[in-house]
């Protein structure tokens, strides 16, 4: 299957997850990146543990291993937290999301493909560019949670002073 495939398919899988559980795009920004952070940690040693324990050993499992521990804080996030209440905010979020999730895996993923062929350009360009990527997302997801109103609950004890 073509790198560029495979991409888009995950893209979808992403944007449409993101997008019917209508999540704040902030949170889930953050979450990326502490997967991140996580993987650098542990994915080279967890790929390991899921060979021993009968996963075939190499680029393309420590790969898996390695995008799963990506998405992980971002999915369990997905199950709860803000949500958008408008159409086009949910859209905007989830299109964010899904650039920076992208932007996130295509690290770990062009460790164990190559790309050949068609799309083989727009691969490159993301390989090449994704710090940026990273970057710009990671500002776009902490001014979403400044966006975020938090619920105001009124309070047992109305003062008069």
């Amino acid at each position: 299957m073509n790198v560029v495939i495979a991409f888009l398919l995950i893209s979808i899988l992403i944007f449409v997850a993101a997008f019917i559980t209508k999540r704040r795009f902030g949170f889930l920004g953050l979450a990326l990146a502490a997967g991140s952070i996580l993987s650098g940690i542990w994915g080279y040693s967890i790929g390991l543990e899921a060979s021993a324990f009968g996963a075939p050993s190499g680029s393309l499992t420590t790969a898996i291993v390695s995008c799963l521990i990506i998405l992980f804080p971002a999915g369990i996030l997905l199950l709860h937290g803000d949500k958008y209440k408008s159409l086009v905010g949910r859209i905007i979020g989830s299109v964010l999301f899904t650039i920076l999730a992208v932007a996130f895996l295509i690290e770990p993923l062009s460790h164990a493909v190559t790309a050949q062929g068609f799309g083989s350009g727009i691969f490159t360009w993301l390989v090449n560019n994704r710090d940026t990527v990273i970057g710009a997302g990671l500002v776009a997801a902490i001014v979403d949670l400044f966006l975020t109103k938090s619920a105001h609950f009124p309070s047992k004890h109305h003062n008069k002073h």
